[in-house]
């Protein structure tokens, strides 16, 4: 599953279209469940369900994290969906949430498949790169759209498929074995999921017909 960004209603349309079974499927989440739609702590609350999750960490969930143990809100978190967060915890944090964001991986890795918020470099080992690449870069985003706009084929990495959130694209777009699946739930646009087993892919619809009438990330700077 891609970038949910606080939009619950959009998570709970997309676990009943697929009809999830919290109990026996796994859900690999690709990070950023925090920032932008006003139910970041139902987001949460829906994932702590979900016998076996798999959740790996966004840069919109280190600033969260950062916030949720230090109480420190950096002025550019709020700015990129930080607000609606912190308005969604006016009651309280609760112990398990900084527990969820804290067991938070970096990357899964199943196999030949590689599952990571925002990239890797395809041309280092992973013990080679730091959390910055994992949870900023959009290396690999660009260069997997770049070969897809030229038509150019052939693997990126060594790895088979490779699943990355981060960078919004308006539908899920697979190319030369990656996996492009933020597509666009933090804004106007939607959340996907993906059966990396059969590649049936299933989306909500648009967050803004979720929400009518509230605003998501207010300025649209990709970050």
């Amino acid at each position: 599953m891609g970038d949910i960004h606080g939009a619950h209603r959009a998570l709970v349309q997309c676990l009943e279209r697929v009809q999830f079974n919290k109990d026996r499927d796994t859900l690999i989440f690709l990070g950023d469940v925090a920032d932008g739609w006003p139910d970041t702590r139902a987001c949460v609350d829906e994932l702590l369900t979900i016998n076996n999750l798999v959740p790996l960490l966004g840069n919109h969930d280190w600033w969260t994290m950062h916030w949720m143990k230090t109480g420190i809100a950096e002025s550019h978190w709020l700015l990129q969906g930080g607000e609606a967060t912190r308005i969604s915890y006016r009651d309280g944090v609760p112990q398990s949430h900084i527990r969820y964001f804290e067991k938070c991986r970096l990357y899964f890795q199943q196999g030949n498949r590689l599952f990571v918020h925002a990239g890797i470099d395809p041309l280092r080992p992973l013990a080679d790169q730091d959390e910055d690449i994992f949870l900023w870069d959009r290396n690999l985003a660009r260069i997997t759209l770049d070969h897809r706009e030229r038509g150019i084929s052939g693997k990126t990495s060594l790895f088979e498929e490779i699943y990355i959130g981060h960078t919004p694209v308006e539908e899920p777009i697979h190319w030369n074995g990656v996996w492009m699946m933020d597509t666009g739930a933090g804004w106007s646009g939607r959340l996907s999921m993906v059966n990396i087993d059969t590649k049936e892919i299933t989306s909500s619809d648009s967050v803004v017909t979720l929400y009518p009438g509230i605003e998501g990330r207010k300025k649209k700077r990709r970050s």
